[in-house]
């Protein structure tokens, strides 16, 4: 008698669903600078421009790093629920819209969203299915020297970032993946996050975002 072979079903759906990627940090880990690296290369996400009332720096543009509005503007987003989450954070307010996410993901787009360690508890909450990773420097001394050599900072704010990023790295629990950047590294710390997201995609059972 011929033998078959048994039929094998396939256990999952085998079109991977979009992620959001939720990078966070303290200030001067490099978060911009990996972030640059993954548009520049071509990497096939949608990068969510953060909106803020921080003055903008001489070279930054507007809508690249972040969409910079008025105060005023910013808390008309507020009242209007177009944020996904918000923070006053170093006596600026940073938000994350909602309908550029809303959007990508319904697209079957990956998003990856750039916010503070307490956005990220936030967003957390509202959404733990995203993919949580934080991004820092090998050492307390090196993240100091890259806050201090970007010059943009003066000295009572660089103290502070640097008392605020101790407390941020109390809350690594709320992150499911660590990347160090190292200096001059920022290849590596890009790549790492690429893998990260392509790990995520062969995961059994796979996360499902819903805004």
């Amino acid at each position: 008698m011929k033998k078959t072979k048994p039929r094998i079903e396939a256990p999952f759906n085998p079109t991977p669903k979009p992620l959001l990627i939720v990078l966070s940090g303290p200030s001067g880990a490099g978060k911009d600078a990996v972030l640059n690296r993954m548009k520049a290369s071509g990497y096939p996400a949608r990068f969510i421009t953060t909106a803020t009332t921080r003055p903008r720096r001489a070279d930054e543009e507007d809508n690249v790093a972040y969409k910079f509005v008025s105060e005023k503007d910013f808390q008309k987003m507020v009242t209007k629920k177009e944020l996904l989450e918000y923070a006053n954070v170093y006596g600026n307010w940073y938000g994350v819209p909602r309908e550029p996410v809303k959007k990508a993901l319904e697209a079957g787009i990956d998003t990856i969203v750039k916010v503070d360690v307490q956005g990220a508890a936030t967003l957390k909450k509202i959404l733990p299915e995203a993919v949580f990773i934080f991004l820092t420097s090998p050492s307390t001394e090196e993240l100091e020297t890259r806050l201090r050599e970007r010059q943009t900072e003066s000295e009572f704010d660089c103290d502070l970032r640097l008392k605020t990023a101790a407390e941020e790295i109390k809350q690594l629990h709320l992150f499911d993946y660590i990347v160090l950047n190292e200096r001059n590294e920022i290849e590596r710390a890009a790549s790492a996050i690429e893998a990260i997201i392509t790990a995520e995609k062969c995961r059994r059972t796979p996360r499902e975002i819903s805004l």
